[in-house]
């Protein structure tokens, strides 16, 4: 778990600039002796967590900034922790329970969780189309299309968003899994492609590709094959919540969602700000501002928006765009539990309102970093 911004700038706070306090606000903050639970202090801000799928990445960002520079705090909310994670289908299983307010992750991976009944519903499509691609080091084997996959040996870790990427990938484009050889690996599988003991991997472009090709000889280094312009059809991650605060908090998840999507909106402007935001969040962050910014760009490239957020705003989502993501999944037989309908996926009514009240406009510029 890392720290958000707000509470890593106040953890670094000199003794000096807390002397500088006013004598009225030491004298207020004296005084909140019957408020055990901090919500005098906090201006009776709603308090809740996030949990991320992953380690942090670029796509992160927007709750990052959300807090930095005060949307969050603006809609009357502190987010008390953003926690790293283990992968979407361990994302969505906190947050279904309520372990967790809010969660980011795999939307396909929300569809299979869906289908097995853990009560989670996506709030934005951050990703209108799949980051997911196959990746191969170019100078060991090239990938101009997608007949170049046979034969290959594959890296595959069977759970999670990339086993089912890669399944519906060979299933679109007329392949079986017999045509390439399969070694099953362990994150972080990349490294498996690296030291050669495999030909490809399933990689996510705003996530491992810059990593990987620092690795492999720097940029263009690698062949990279995305899912999306050869058959691949389905969004890719998301903001999501449980049903239960749908249901029983409505107020909070639109304010929740208002903040966030004008977060998106500065993300996207400002790529090189959000990635120094990410880096000053954590130590252990703190060289990563590139890497941050090199997978931003990708999105902003690639996945970011679409015909829908152009009608829509960032974010947005389209029924036949979930629909084709659930026919996707249910093709390859992993919804073991029933195929849910589109309608128990999502609720777009939270980011529709965000847009008309302009949550995702304006936030470009803003100085507050």
């Amino acid at each position: 778990m890392f720290p958000t911004g707000k509470k890593f700038r106040q953890s670094r706070k000199t003794v000096a600039g807390i002397a500088g306090a006013t004598t009225a606000a030491l004298v207020l903050a004296g005084c909140g002796g019957d408020s055990g639970d901090g919500d005098s202090a906090e201006g009776g801000l709603d308090k809740v967590s996030v949990q991320l799928d992953y380690q942090v990445r670029g796509n992160h960002g927007m709750f990052y900034v959300a807090d930095e520079l005060g949307y969050f705090e603006d809609e009357g909310i502190d987010v008390e922790e953003i926690k790293t994670g283990t992968g979407s289908p361990d994302a969505l299983r906190i947050v279904g329970t309520g372990r967790a307010d809010f969660g980011f992750g795999d939307l396909p991976s929300l569809v299979t969780a869906r289908s097995q009944d853990v009560p989670v519903t996506a709030l934005a499509a951050v990703n209108q189309t799949s980051p997911l691609a196959m990746c191969t080091v170019k100078d060991e084997n090239r990938l101009r299309s997608i007949d170049d996959l046979k034969g290959m040996t594959a890296g595959i870790h069977a759970a999670g968003s990339t086993f089912i990427f890669y399944q519906a990938l060979l299933a679109a484009n007329g392949l079986d899994r017999d045509d390439l050889k399969e070694v099953s690996v362990t994150p972080p599988y990349e490294n498996y492609l690296i030291q050669g003991k495999v030909d490809t991997v399933p990689c996510y472009i705003d996530a491992e590709v810059p990593q990987l090709e620092d690795a492999a000889g720097g940029e263009g280094s690698l062949d990279v094959l995305l899912g999306s312009e050869h058959g691949y059809e389905g969004y890719g991650s998301g903001l999501f919540t449980s049903d239960d605060m749908v249901e029983n908090d409505p107020d909070l998840v639109q304010r929740f969602t208002n903040a966030y999507i004008k977060a998106f909106a500065y993300v996207e402007k400002n790529p090189d700000k959000t990635a120094e935001i990410l880096a000053d969040s954590s130590p252990e962050l703190s060289d990563k501002a590139d890497l941050f910014e090199r997978q931003l760009q990708a999105d902003i490239d690639h996945t970011f928006t679409s015909d829908v957020t152009e009608k829509h705003g960032l974010g947005a989502m389209d029924r036949q765009v979930w629909q084709a993501t659930i026919d996707t999944l249910a093709d390859q037989d992993v919804l073991k539990g029933g195929t849910p309908d589109v309608q128990d996926v999502h609720e777009e009514k939270f980011v529709e309102k965000a847009a008309r009240s302009g949550a995702g406009s304006g936030a470009g510029n803003d100085a507050g970093n």
